[in-house]
C-alpha cells in the first residue's frame, strides 16, 4: 500500500483531479464546498490497473493553509504536483515544491491540469516553465502529463505512470515499532473516538495496546479501517482509521502520535541539519522564533544556530531547535520551518533528545556529521556517546533502527572492544552499554573518586557505596551492574557496605602511632571502667574499632578488645548459672559503675548477644 500526496497552487484543480481519478470528492467540509476551495486535508483512494490500491491525500493550496498541507505530506511515497495550464507556475507551486524538496520526497510527477482551456503553443510554454522550475529539486526531470479533469484527456496515461512508479517504489520499512502521526480525530456514534493518519513505521492490529505519546495516554485499538474496509492489521505505508477506546476526541490534537507502547519519548530539543531554501525572503538568525512542522505536528520553537550567527538563503548548517511544546519524533525524520506564513527551510533530524551545545564547538559538529552520514556502527557509537550508558530499547529508538540490526551490530562491536556491555547474557532488552571510551571514563572517575576520598579520610578503609554511586551519577540498577564489572576488572573491592581500591590499607603516622599506644595503655589501666575523657582523634578511634583493637559500645565508652571479650564471658556465664542478669548485677560482677554497665548491656542487645526481658537480660 502506498500514499500519493497532491501539491500545488490554489485553484489549480487538485481536488477536481482527485475526484476525476477516484470518483471521490476529497473536500469533506461544508465551508470547502461553499467556497470551492480546499481548506483542510482530504482523502481518497484509487485502484490501479495493476490491481493495487493507492491512498491519496489532497492538500490545500492557499498560502493561509500551508500548515494544513504540511500535516498531510509527511508520509507520502509519491508527490503529484499540480499546475494549471491556464496559469502555469505560481507562488504556492514554488512553495509546495520547496516543501517536497525539504522533505526529500524522491518520487513524483507533474499533472498540468485544465488542458482543455489552452492551445498547444501555450501548453508547450507552460511545460517548459514547469521543467525549469523543477531544476535543482528532488523532482528535477519528473514526467509531465497534460490532463483535463473535465474531458478525461490524459488521465489514463497519468494513472499508468503512477502505477509504474509505485511498482518501482520500495515499501515503507517495518522497524517493528508502530508510529501513526494523527492528522484527524473525530467521534462516531456508537463507536467512540476515531483517529486517522498514515502509518509510517511498523504495523498495528485490532486489540493492540497502544499509547498516545504526547498526551501520555494508554489506549487500545478496537477496530481498523483502510479505504472504509475493516482490517485486522494495518501495514507500514497505509492510510489508517483506528477506533480507540477510553480517550475522547477532545483529548487528541493534530500532531499527536499513536504508537506501540514503551519506546517513543517526546522531546523538547533536537539537533538538525538545516537547509535554507533559495527563495527564502531573508536570512535565518540565531535565536529567532520559528514554527516547526514534522509529521502532522506544528510546534513553535527557537532556532539555535551552532556554527554561525545567520544562514543566508541557499545555505545550510547545523542547528538545534528548542521547542515550546513536546514533539514525538525519531532520528532521520524530516521537518520544515516557517515564519509569518512563509516557508524558510528544513532538513532532517539527527538527534531527537539533544543536550545544549557550545556554539562553534568542532567536536559537536563532528559528532553530528557522524550521526548523519556515518556507518551503522558510527551512528550507534555516536548515539551511545550522547547518553551513556544506553539501554538497548532506548538505543533502538534513538538510532531509528530495527532491534535485530542493533543487536547484531552491538555484538560485533563488543567483540571488537568498541563497546562495554553491563551484565551477563545476550544483548537485548534491559542491556546497558557504554562505548569503550565512556567505560574507561567510568573507571577513571571511580579511581579518582576513591583517591579523593582517601585524601580526605586517609584512615578509612573505603567509601560508602552509595556515595560512589552518587559521584558516578547512576541509577541503583545501573550502578549495581557497573559495580559488578568494576569488581570483575579488579578496579575496586567490596568491603561490606564500603568500596575500596584493591590492596588499600590505612596506616598511622609516627605521631598517631604514639598516641594510640598511650591510649591503649590508658584503657588497660582500668579495663572494665576505662576513662571516658581520654582524647583521641575520631578518625584514629574509628580505625582502631575497624581493626578490632577496641570496642566502642557508645559515644563515650570504649573498651580494649581483650577487656570486652572478658566481660562478655563473665556476663554469659552468669546468665547460664542464674537464668538472667540485671544492670545492677552487671555493675556488681564487673566492679564498675551503672554508667558502664548500662552502655555495655545496650550494646550487647544491639549485637544480639543478649535480649531484654523486663528489667533483666537473657542470652539469645
Amino acid at each position: 500500500m502506498y500514499v500519493i500526496g497532491t501539491a500545488g497552487h490554489v485553484d489549480h484543480g487538485k481536488s477536481t483531479l482527485v475526484e476525476a481519478l477516484t470518483g471521490i470528492d476529497p473536500d469533506r467540509l461544508r465551508e470547502e464546498k461553499e467556497r470551492g476551495m480546499t481548506i483542510d486535508l482530504g482523502f481518497a483512494w484509487l485502484q490501479l490497473p495493476s490491481g493495487n490500491e493507492v491512498s491519496i491525500v489532497d492538500v490545500p493550496g492557499h498560502e493561509r493553509f500551508v500548515n494544513n498541507m504540511l500535516a498531510g505530506v509527511g508520509g507520502i511515497d509519491l508527490a503529484l504536483l499540480v499546475v494549471a495550464a491556464d496559469e502555469s507556475v505560481m507562488p504556492q507551486t514554488r512553495e509546495h515544491l520547496a516543501i517536497l524538496d525539504l522533505l526529500r520526497v524522491q518520487r513524483g510527477l507533474v499533472a498540468v491540469t485544465k488542458r482543455d482551456l489552452v492551445d498547444e503553443d501555450w501548453l508547450e510554454l507552460v511545460t517548459a516553465d514547469v521543467e525549469e522550475t523543477l531544476e535543482g529539486t528532488v523532482l528535477e526531470g519528473a514526467a509531465i502529463y497534460p490532463v483535463s479533469a473535465m474531458t478525461g484527456e490524459g488521465l489514463p496515461d497519468l494513472i499508468a505512470a503512477v502505477d509504474a512508479m509505485l511498482d518501482d517504489t520500495p515499501p515503507k520499512r517495518d522497524v517493528g515499532r508502530a508510529r501513526l502521526p494523527i492528522d484527524r480525530a473525530f467521534t462516531i456514534s456508537g463507536f467512540g473516538t476515531v483517529v486517522t493518519g498514515t502509518l509510517i513505521d511498523g504495523k498495528i492490529q485490532t486489540g493492540q495496546e497502544v499509547e498516545l505519546v504526547v498526551a501520555g495516554k494508554s489506549t487500545r485499538i478496537r477496530g481498523l479501517q483502510t479505504h472504509k474496509k475493516g482490517q485486522t492489521e494495518a501495514q507500514p505505508g497505509t492510510r489508517v482509521a483506528a477506533n480507540i477506546i477510553g480517550v475522547s476526541q477532545d483529548e487528541i490534537r493534530r500532531g499527536e502520535v499513536l504508537t506501540s507502547e514503551g519506546w517513543l519519548r517526546p522531546t523538547d530539543a533536537m539537533d538538525v541539519r538545516l537547509r535554507v531554501i533559495p527563495d527564502a525572503p531573508h536570512a535565518l538568525r540565531h535565536n529567532m522564533y520559528i514554527t516547526v512542522h514534522t509529521g502532522s505536528s506544528e510546534v513553535v520553537g527557537r532556532l539555535r544556530l551552532l556554527e554561525q550567527d545567520s544562514l543566508e538563503p541557499g545555505e545550510s548548517g547545523w542547528a538545534q531547535i528548542k521547542l515550546d511544546a513536546p514533539l514525538a519524533v525519531v532520528k532521520d525524520d524530516y521537518y520544515v520551518i516557517r515564519s509569518n506564513r512563509t516557508t524558510l527551510g528544513g532538513g532532517n533530524i539527527v538527534e531527537t533528545h539533544a543536550r545544549r551545545h557550545r556554539r562553534g564547538h568542532s567536536a559537536t559538529i563532528e559528532r553530528l556529521e557522524a550521526m548523519e552520514l556515518g556507518s551503522t556502527q558510527d551512528v550507534l557509537l555516536t548515539t551511545i556517546e550522547t547518553s551513556e550508558p544506553s539501554e538497548f530499547d532506548a538505543l533502538v529508538s534513538r538510532a531509528n533502527m530495527d532491534a535485530d540490526t542493533v543487536k547484531a551490530e552491538l555484538e560485533a562491536m563488543a567483540d571488537d572492544d568498541l563497546i562495554v556491555q553491563l551484565g551477563t547474557g545476550s544483548i537485548g532488552r534491559g542491556t546497558y552499554v557504554f562505548t569503550s571510551g565512556g567505560w574507561n571514563g567510568v573507571v577513571e572517575r571511580t579511581q579518582q573518586s576513591l583517591e579523593a576520598y582517601y585524601r580526605q579520610f586517609p584512615l578509612r578503609r573505603g567509601a560508602p557505596k552509595e556515595q560512589l554511586r552518587s559521584r558516578l551519577v547512576m541509577s541503583a540498577q545501573v550502578f549495581n551492574l557497573a559495580f559488578a564489572r568494576l569488581q570483575e576488572q579488579g578496579v575496586v573491592e567490596e568491603d561490606g557496605t564500603l568500596v575500596r581500591l584493591p590492596g588499600y590499607e590505612p596506616t598511622l603516622n609516627d605521631s598517631q602511632s604514639r598516641e594510640v599506644e598511650a591510649y591503649l595503655r590508658l584503657l588497660e589501666s582500668e579495663p572494665f571502667s576505662p576513662p571516658t575523657d581520654a582524647h583521641l582523634d575520631g578518625e584514629v578511634l574509628n580505625l582502631l574499632d575497624e581493626q578490632g583493637k577496641v570496642v566502642r559500645v557508645s559515644e563515650s565508652v570504649v573498651y580494649s578488645t581483650e577487656a570486652y571479650q572478658q566481660m562478655v564471658t563473665i556476663i554469659s556465664d552468669y546468665i547460664r548459672e542464674n537464668g538472667d542478669i540485671s544492670v545492677a548485677n552487671v555493675r556488681d560482677v564487673l566492679g564498675t559503675s551503672r554508667k558502664y554497665a548500662l552502655a555495655l548491656m545496650d550494646y550487647l542487645d544491639q549485637k544480639r548477644i543478649t535480649r531484654r526481658v523486663g528489667d533483666a537480660r537473657v542470652l539469645r
